[in-house]
């Protein structure tokens, strides 16, 4: 409103609401007769009047030319130039998959746990930690000695092994390109490590903002780091603070010229301190829960594309998963050898909702023998502990049998008895599947009944 059509590049960013539509802020406009929040900055003149796009896709094929592959840029424009700030190529990044939550650590074994502002990651067979100790940070006098512990981490980072240390030290997002807190580092300084995890203070509001470096924090997901931020005194989340103040401390033997950092900086050689043992770091942004905790050093498997795609953090492939699970059993199901006329399969997995903690409800119509019901029954009960399993290392939950089957007779379909009125049924009818064809593998549907 104080400049009008004299603002830089005006004309292009800014445009008038009048009458209920958006006009192009134009040469000759009178500012001091528009209403206070008539002007918005929309960019539509810039990308609609403009031969802006046009220099910008340009510049971007001209750079994938020369580089030979796909790139994203940062960069300013004063109205009649472009200036390219950064280049670089274009993130191809996969999501990183929720982690199983192991519910049986044995006590002792449980380093930390956080159930706030989680997100999905794991990190195996972590060897080091670098533990900048808040407390003794906070005592130390004078730029120069907190300048030696940001100098003191950055010289750790082309020491220890990549990606198998994590970086705990306290406080939140600082300026943007900086590292945590106030320690003055940048992400040049930690970027081999596996995890970066912040240090929260307890007594804190239950909700505070998220540290607001966007920018930063996508920096470091974008090239594989971790961030986890733990908050002191959350209910249900564990910190075992005397484990980092009980491990010895390597610092000096590692950097004998900041020996004096030792108060402050702890690196603690986790394979060494627990006689043996690594740390596992598991993170599940659907479960809101995160954990650190001991354990033999384990083999990392790799996982295929189909994997990671059927993986993807969508709460849709709980159910998909579920109802291709309830397929393969009708599948794989003789009704020469269990008496089966028909199986079903009805509630949150047929209805599209179920969650990570969901069962499989199935309806199976019996016509068979009890020797053939009891054969039946132990058979779809190892297919339910099998299950369960595999539901447990997807997202960590476990409840002994993931599969809820309910065997119903012809009698209890002509009656209409227990869940065996879900089968034809007016409203949320249990769904047939394709069975195995007795003798030739084929699948074949539910007999006549359905």
């Amino acid at each position: 409103r104080e400049m009008g059509a004299a603002y830089p590049g005006g004309e292009g960013i800014m445009s008038v609401r009048t009458n209920g539509n958006a006009l192009p802020l134009e040469a000759g406009m009178d500012p001091s007769r528009l209403e206070a929040g008539a002007v918005a900055a929309t960019f539509e003149g810039l990308v609609t009047r403009s031969p802006f796009v046009v220099r910008l896709r340009s510049l971007l094929r001209t750079l994938e030319e020369c580089l030979e592959y796909p790139v994203e840029i940062e960069f300013a424009s004063d109205g009649e130039q472009l200036y390219l700030l950064q280049c670089r190529p274009q993130s191809l990044a996969r999501k990183p998959r929720p982690a199983p939550i192991p519910k049986d650590i044995p006590a002792g074994r449980l380093v930390f746990s956080a159930n706030r502002y989680v997100l999905n990651g794991q990190a195996s067979n972590i060897t080091h930690i670098v533990y900048v100790d808040p407390d003794a940070y906070a005592r130390l006098e004078g730029a120069e000695r907190r300048r030696d512990v940001a100098r003191a981490v950055a010289r750790l980072n082309t020491l220890l092994p990549k990606r198998q240390f994590i970086l705990m030290c306290a406080g939140r997002w600082a300026d943007a390109g900086r590292g945590p807190g106030d320690m003055g580092i940048s992400y040049g300084d930690f970027k081999h490590a596996a995890v970066l995890i912040e240090l929260m203070p307890a007594g804190g509001a239950r909700d505070p903002v998220m540290p607001a470096d966007v920018h930063f924090l996508q920096e470091i997901a974008e090239s594989g780091i971790l961030y986890l931020p733990l908050f002191g005194g959350d209910e249900g989340a564990q910190f075992d603070e005397q484990f980092f103040r009980r491990s010895p401390n390597i610092l000096a033997e590692l950097l004998p010229e900041y020996g004096g950092c030792a108060g402050a900086v702890r690196v603690i050689d986790v394979f060494a301190a627990a006689e043996g043992d690594v740390m596992q770091v598991r993170m599940n942004a659907e479960l809101g829960e995160a954990v650190g905790f001991l354990s033999s050093p384990e083999q990392e498997i790799k996982h295929s594309d189909t994997e990671d795609a059927f993986e993807e953090d969508h709460a849709e492939n709980y159910w998909r998963w579920r109802y291709r699970m309830a397929e393969q059993i009708a599948a794989h199901a003789d009704p020469a050898e269990f008496g089966i006329a028909g199986m079903y399969v009805f509630g949150s997995t047929k209805n599209g909702t179920a969650g990570p903690a969901s069962d499989i409800d199935m309806l199976v119509h019996f016509r068979g023998t009890p020797s053939q019901r009891k054969t039946l029954a132990k058979w779809l009960e190892g297919w339910s502990l099998c299950l369960d399993e595999i539901n447990y290392l997807r997202t960590g939950y476990r409840s002994g049998g993931l599969l809820d089957f309910h065997i119903v007779t012809d009698g209890d379909i002509a009656r209409k008895t227990s869940y065996a009125v879900k089968i034809n049924a007016i409203t949320d009818a249990a769904r047939p599947l394709r069975m195995k064809q007795a003798g030739d593998g084929v699948a074949s549907g539910p007999d006549a009944h359905a």
